[in-house]
């Protein structure tokens, strides 16, 4: 019997703490929704399926590889890591250019003016260690 009592107190209690107000849970938030083409984006890039892709000129060279994909601090600017110099992945460094630079066409990505020797010009690109 007092098992049976004390089984129903803390049932009782439980329920009671479990339907308090929900005000300590922090101030309402608003997220602006917007309409996005569902089936022309079903047709994009993924991106599991950019990074690792060669990247071309416009003669067809190839230039380098995409190594990963960066989003700035803000969230607002895109930027492709890409992979160049070196042999089999011995040698190469890597430099950044914004993702907007880059031309998806006929299953290549393409780097419009760029040149092996343009982007070893650019500042070598190390992630951060944290």
């Amino acid at each position: 019997m007092k098992k049976a009592i004390l089984l129903a107190g803390t049932a009782l209690l439980s329920a009671a703490l479990l339907s308090g107000n929900a005000t300590a849970q922090g101030t309402p938030q608003t997220v602006e929704l917007v309409t996005v083409d569902v089936q022309k984006l079903a047709a994009g890039y993924r991106s599991s399926k950019v990074v690792g892709s060669g990247v071309v000129n416009e003669n067809n060279e190839t230039i380098g590889k995409i190594d990963d994909l960066l989003v700035s601090r803000d969230g607002k600017q895109p930027y492709a890591v890409l992979s160049i110099g070196g042999f089999l992945g011995v040698g190469n460094h890597f430099v950044v250019v914004p993702y907007d630079t880059l031309r998806f066409a006929d299953n290549k990505v393409m780097l419009p003016g760029g040149t092996k020797e343009g982007l070893k010009k650019l500042t070598e690109f190390k992630y951060a260690t944290q």
